[in-house]
């Protein structure tokens, strides 16, 4: 293979994993421009329309990593079937809940975190769908896209550009603290955020597998979403 078609097939193969995570987020930066159009009073929507959007929003990155995932080499799920690494996955996935709702701490310019609270709608079909995809884009598809992206680009990148000559879970302090950092600002409680982007990494070096990471990652996801709906701390989601 010469080095154009090689630094082609590096590029693609870097492009399939960015673009769920990319799309994910610009769908956030429109709900975040919509939501500063209402405060200001530029836009007159009604206080439900954003959570409408999340169901586009998760459908569209669901239907993009659906159709990228023949491209998805390092995704091995017969992996889940070892029951001593799944369940240490499945633990640890679960002390990620419990550090995320005991952890509270954003940044300062931040503030709190608007939440997505389904009762803004009036009980019903419709409460009902928006609960429903919610919960199931944290646990099915948002553990995924993450992963594919932190994890398994982004982490392996940065120990070397060719990022698919680099082995599932190898190990460098750079890529390390790099991604745990960069996971932890992306969420709004950033220190759980960084706490859980250090559980998920030591499970990959660990297992060696980007499926239970998910695992973990999903466990952590849904737990978090019982105990919401449970609470009705809508802040955390």
């Amino acid at each position: 293979m010469d080095l154009a078609a090689k630094a082609l097939r590096m590029d693609r193969s870097a492009l399939y994993r960015v673009l769920p995570f990319a799309l994910f987020m610009a769908f956030i930066a429109i709900e975040e421009g919509l939501r500063l159009g209402m405060q200001r009073q530029w836009l007159v929507l009604p206080d439900h329309a954003l959570h409408l959007l999340y169901p586009v929003k998760v459908s569209s990155v669901a239907l993009l990593l659906y159709l990228l995932r023949s491209e998805y080499l390092e995704l091995k799920w017969g992996e889940m079937l070892n029951l001593r690494m799944a369940s240490a996955a499945v633990c640890a996935g679960f002390i990620t809940f419990l550090l995320w709702i005991n952890v509270q701490v954003t940044l300062p310019l931040v503030g709190s975190p608007p939440g997505f609270d389904p009762t803004v709608f009036p009980n019903g079909e419709l409460r009902l769908f928006v609960t429903a995809t919610r919960v199931a884009g944290a646990v099915l598809v948002v553990p995924v896209m993450e992963e594919l992206f932190w994890r398994s680009f982004l982490m392996r990148y940065m120990i070397r550009p060719d990022f698919q000559s680099v082995p599932i879970g190898a190990f460098s302090w750079a890529s390390f603290l790099t991604t745990t950092a960069l996971f932890g600002l992306e969420h709004h409680f950033f220190i759980a955020g960084f706490l859980a982007g250090a559980i998920f990494s030591i499970v990959l070096y660990q297992t060696r597998s980007l499926a239970l990471c998910i695992l973990s990652h999903a466990v952590a996801n849904l737990a978090l979403a019982i105990y919401v709906i449970k609470t009705g701390n809508w802040y955390f989601w």
